[in-house]
């Protein structure tokens, strides 16, 4: 796709942008909405290829691929009385929001692609889920990291719940970080030890002869540090009550 369009630009349209303009050999042109007007003012002076549209229209008119990317509580106002011809390619990266739902709303007959683009791919280092497989949509993020596509909207929603654990992994070390201080170690130095600690274990996932099993069995010896952890606070109770968040998740999503 030459001419790539983006309604909604917080965090995730950021990283979509800096993803396909940074070191690329093939720059799409790029046409951002005018929400979120310093971060796309911003993008647009950064990259000659990428531009501001006057409103959502231009956006979808100027565009071969739409990515929708707005949260879900701004749905209704920014797609109000948007037409989406049957020629473009719609691809709905809105948490929480079905294909069914979005095509009611644009009232189009247009292909809709769902997928679950994460901040990562500004790096061009983020596997993204998609749903149904479209070849177009499929080559975009095979662009930016990856490219994952499911089945069926079912599927789609057990990936996009275990996006929601990102943050709670964040929160976990940064209890680590608070619990050193705690104990007299200087806070930059709790903060300088964790990153890296986590750091090295992020990296040892790109090797995939291994199974996460595997992986966290190498760190574990008999009676050891890690393996003491790991069973008196992630035990089996532990785990039992993080697959009861993620099933209640899921079952939101479906619903």
């Amino acid at each position: 796709m030459k001419r790539i369009g983006i309604i909604g630009v917080g965090e995730i349209g950021r990283a979509l942008v800096t993803g396909l303009c940074d070191g690329g050999d093939k720059e799409p042109e790029v046409f951002l909405s005018p929400r979120g007007t310093r971060t796309a003012a911003e993008l647009s002076a950064r990259y000659g290829n990428v531009q501001v549209c006057a409103d959502n229209q231009e956006v979808v008119d100027r565009s071969e691929l739409v990515i929708i990317a707005v949260r879900r509580q701004d749905l209704h106002e920014a797609l109000a009385d948007l037409r989406v011809d049957g020629d473009k390619l719609v691809v709905n990266a809105m948490a929480g929001v079905g294909s069914d739902h979005l095509r009611r709303l644009l009232a189009t007959d247009a292909p809709l692609v769902r997928a679950i683009p994460l901040p990562a791919v500004r790096e061009r280092r983020s596997v993204t889920v998609t749903c149904p497989s479209h070849p177009a949509v499929n080559s975009l993020f095979e662009h930016l990291g990856g490219v994952l596509p499911v089945a069926d909207e079912a599927a789609f929603n057990v990936f996009s719940a275990l996006t929601g654990t990102l943050s709670t992994h964040y929160s976990y070390l940064a209890t680590l970080t608070s619990w050193a201080v705690g104990q007299g170690i200087a806070s930059d130095d709790a903060d300088r030890y964790i990153r890296g600690l986590f750091q090295g274990v992020g990296r040892s996932l790109t090797d995939e002869t291994r199974s996460l099993h595997q992986l966290a069995a190498d760190y574990e010896t008999p009676n050891g540090n890690n393996e003491r952890i790991r069973t008196t606070w992630f035990g089996p109770a532990n785990s039992e009550a993080l697959h009861g968040a993620l099933d209640g998740l899921v079952a939101d999503l479906d619903s």
